[in-house]
């Protein structure tokens, strides 16, 4: 399946690629092209120093670049490790991409199958293929069954018919980015290091649906999200957040969390925004919520009134903090 879409005055193709590669999409698809290899979930500053290397090195052959993404991501697939969620799911990964000035962006069904294709199956029966002549990877690339593969086995599977050029590690405050830093930064309430590292403010994106109705009994109507896919949920608590609707930014406070007030043992967080001087109704509408400042975590309240006084305090504080730009 291929699906266009707009970057700026970009086209961007998306391919969504299933192993072994069909016969017709090797021949709709075969072409010299530079592709940057990886996961990149999270799309942050290391990620983008490789597919911005990519990008260049394709301006000057004068051939198309490419990113090489593998969706779902491989540690949900086989269910290893402390995968909690995406730091970009699919659809925001595709947009980020796009804006990077990639041409094509091959989405790979990973699957239990392709999970035991070797390094040199991957490099036969998907890299040549494509007709990819170069292909840039992290410092830290691994492909294949079990991971075997790294750059210096593909730069040899490559068999001089594929350059491969591999990015060094991207450091910043005395540390390399990575998605594991940008995760621990976000479920310790750190936005700060988190958007720093990102590049951006971290967002969730979601519908708005029915919830409780419990905000409007106590001044503080909200819009209850269900999000788009498996996100990474920052720590639970309060924060003051952007929201952007129909092509619109709203300043507002969000709450993530459990409302133990209200609920004993509820283990589901719900995501809750109030947005400042709104009152239009906006269930089914879709909503994109950049998370700007940590404002405290989540606590249950001796009483209702208690906890109106603190809403009314968190809103107060999220104006102050969207309105001095800090």
């Amino acid at each position: 399946m291929i699906i266009y879409g707009i970057a700026g005055e970009r086209t961007v193709k998306t391919v969504y690629l299933s192993y072994p590669l069909p016969a017709e999409v090797i021949r709709e698809h075969t072409q010299p092209q530079v592709a940057a290899i990886g996961q990149f979930d999270g799309v942050h500053l290391g990620h983008a120093s490789v597919i911005s290397s990519a990008v260049n090195l394709a301006k000057g052959k004068h051939i198309p670049s490419a990113v090489m993404t593998f969706h779902p991501h491989p540690k949900d697939v086989m269910k290893k490790g402390d995968y909690e969620g995406s730091l970009t799911p699919l659809q925001e990964k595709q947009e980020l991409l796009a804006g990077l000035g990639v041409d094509i962006v091959y989405v790979v069904e990973f699957n239990d199958s392709f999970s035991h294709v070797s390094p040199q199956e991957f490099v036969e029966g998907v890299l040549f293929p494509l007709g990819i002549e170069a292909a840039v990877v992290g410092f830290d690339f691994r492909f294949g069954h079990k991971g075997e593969g790294n750059a210096e086995m593909l730069r040899l599977l490559g068999d001089g018919r594929l350059d491969v050029e591999v990015i060094p590690p991207f450091e910043l405050e005395g540390g390399k980015v990575s998605s594991t830093e940008i995760r621990k930064a976000l479920q310790r309430g750190d936005l700060e290091r988190a958007g720093r590292l990102l590049g951006r403010s971290y967002r969730l994106r979601g519908t708005v649906v029915g919830g409780e109705k419990r905000g409007r009994t106590i001044g503080f109507p909200t819009a209850n999200l269900k999000l788009d896919d498996k996100f990474v949920i920052p720590v639970k608590g309060v924060y003051a957040v952007r929201a952007f609707l129909n092509g619109r930014i709203f300043p507002g406070v969000m709450n993530v969390g459990v409302k133990p007030t209200f609920h004993e043992n509820e283990t589901v967080p719900s995501f809750e925004v109030h947005l400042f001087d709104f009152d239009r109704e906006i269930y089914g509408e879709h909503v994109s919520v950049e998370l700007v400042h940590f404002i405290r975590n989540e606590r249950k309240f001796p009483s209702v009134p208690e906890l109106i006084a603190q809403i009314q305090a968190d809103a107060d504080r999220a104006r102050e903090l969207l309105k001095s730009g800090r």
